[in-house]
């Protein structure tokens, strides 16, 4: 047969037929030992990211335990300090109320003062134009009466 003879055919062709396994069907302790080293490898891959997570995700606390218990002791000791100015403060103002409270008292003793000596002037100038009067018809013409 010459060349020219042969029929052309394509390099690959794809199979009409499903290619069969060339082994038997398996065990069933075959398909329990697959099963569970498939298992096995799947809990040790979701294992081993998920643990790693975690104890990432541990680290972070244990640390930021640390860091909060220093901030509740800046806290605790901030909050002593506000409590002491606090009491600073509240001196102050008691102190300037009771100031307050005496000018208002001061206040309030001049204005007393001050209306009894109006009375007490008021007295005074009665009782001079009671003597002036009683002088007046004492002396007339310079002479007792």
């Amino acid at each position: 047969m010459s060349a020219a003879a042969l029929p052309i055919q394509p390099a690959s062709t794809p199979p009409t037929q499903p290619l069969q396994p060339t082994s038997t069907a398996p065990t069933p302790q075959q398909v329990d030992e697959a099963r569970t080293a498939f298992t096995a490898s799947l809990l040790s891959a979701g294992t081993s990211t998920v643990q790693s997570d975690l104890q990432a995700r541990a680290g972070d606390l244990h640390a930021n335990a640390a860091a909060i218990d220093k901030q509740e002791q800046d806290l605790l000791k901030e909050t002593m300090n506000l409590g002491k100015e606090s009491d600073k403060w509240q001196k102050l103002v008691d102190d300037g109320a009771r100031g307050v409270k005496e000018t208002g008292d001061v206040q309030n003793w001049a204005e007393m003062l001050e209306r009894d000596l109006c009375v007490l002037e008021d007295t005074m100038a009665m009782a001079e134009e009671k003597a002036g009067s009683d002088n007046n018809t004492a002396f007339v013409n310079g002479r007792h009466r």
